[in-house]
């Protein structure tokens, strides 16, 4: 197993056997920040969303595990005569058969048929008529989170700041907002239900249980068990309801996980590093921090995930450069690495 750790400076990876001892690979990709990594278990192929200052973005490949990198494929950018303009890859998203998604700032969706060599936009997604209403958020106006149903493998969901969640039933071909019931707390009293415009910070869409989806917002954690037509709020038990990732349990589709934090200044409730887990669909919360320690710090949207063992581990990178691991679903931590650049994202992947 490797984890993939993205980081302002480049991509740092570890690599263990039995997950009891993490071993530290050369960071790669050298200087420029990487938000986003993903693996395509079908042909060994990692890939690497980078944002080079100097050269742009691009979504680079590697198979061998990180060792050498190609240049990237080509077409991720908009037309010359659209407004908007590619800048940065948020996410990275492989759904089988050289098939993959991109989502990149200024929010926008672009799919590769051919393993990344080349890339074309899903134009209907920024021509929805709510297009208008989105803008950029605290990070910039990027589109973070996307995912295939397992269950009908034609409906397509992602998520953009600030826009919202969006759904489609037919790959991509038309969408529509499914923020109905999500409280956007930051507009005025009368505005706070909007169709579209919604800061989303994150969601995860169950592999298990059909239509079931953990989302949390820029205020509050919600729940859909209905593909995202309707939404009920879980959070009122946390410490604070705002925070970036949120993680569900691969095989208990009632367990999921998120990272509380203040508002501002954007680090842990009394500076106490914890995880929080329910297991009954966000009724209940229980604060997880057995070997976390106090800090000053944050966690963002795509720095915290799992590794789908069973146990389930789980695994989480700090804006100051930390990367924590349970291999215990949360009962106990430690810490793997430390003194990395600020991370962005964390992502585990085995060889098969």
């Amino acid at each position: 197993m490797y984890l993939l750790v993205g980081t302002a400076k480049g991509l740092f990876r570890f690599k263990t056997d039995h997950r009891e001892e993490w071993r530290a690979l050369e960071p790669v990709l050298l200087g420029d920040p990487v938000y986003t990594s993903a693996f395509d278990p079908k042909t060994g192929t990692i890939y690497a969303g980078v944002n080079s200052e100097f050269y742009g973005p691009s979504i680079r490949r590697s198979l061998d595990w990180g060792e050498t990198w190609d240049t990237g494929g080509s077409g991720l950018q908009y037309d010359a005569e659209d407004p908007e303009r590619v800048t940065r890859v948020w996410s990275i998203r492989w759904v089988g058969e050289k098939t993959l998604y991109a989502g990149v700032e200024a929010s926008g969706l672009f799919r590769s048929t051919d393993g990344g060599d080349t890339w074309t936009e899903v134009r209907a997604l920024r021509q929805h008529p709510t297009h208008e209403t989105w803008g950029p958020g605290y990070g910039g106006k990027c589109l973070h989170t996307i995912a295939i149903d397992p269950f009908l493998p034609h409906r397509l969901y992602i998520a953009c700041s600030s826009g919202g969640i969006y759904r489609s039933d037919d790959e991509g071909e038309h969408w529509q907002p499914i923020n109905q019931g999500i409280q956007a707390e930051f507009m005025p009293e009368d505005q706070q239900f909007p169709e579209s415009g919604q800061c989303v910070h994150k969601f995860w869409l169950s592999p298990t249980l059909e239509g079931r989806i953990w989302l949390q917002n820029h205020g509050g954690v919600y729940r859909s068990d209905d593909g995202g037509d309707h939404w009920v709020s879980v959070g009122a038990q946390l410490p604070s309801d705002f925070g970036f990732p949120i993680v569900g349990h691969p095989l208990d589709p009632e367990r999921a996980y998120v990272l509380p934090l203040q508002r501002w200044p954007r680090w842990s409730p009394d500076h106490a590093l914890a995880v929080y887990r329910t297991r009954d669909g966000g009724r209940q919360w229980e604060s997880l921090q057995r070997g976390l320690p106090q800090a000053f710090t944050g966690i963002l949207r795509d720095a915290f995930t799992g590794d789908g063992r069973e146990p389930l581990g789980l695994y989480f990178g700090t804006t100051s450069g930390a990367v924590y691991g349970s291999m215990d679903e949360g009962e106990n931590w430690r810490l793997l690495a430390e003194h990395l650049p600020r991370i962005y994202s964390v992502v585990a992947v085995e060889e098969e």
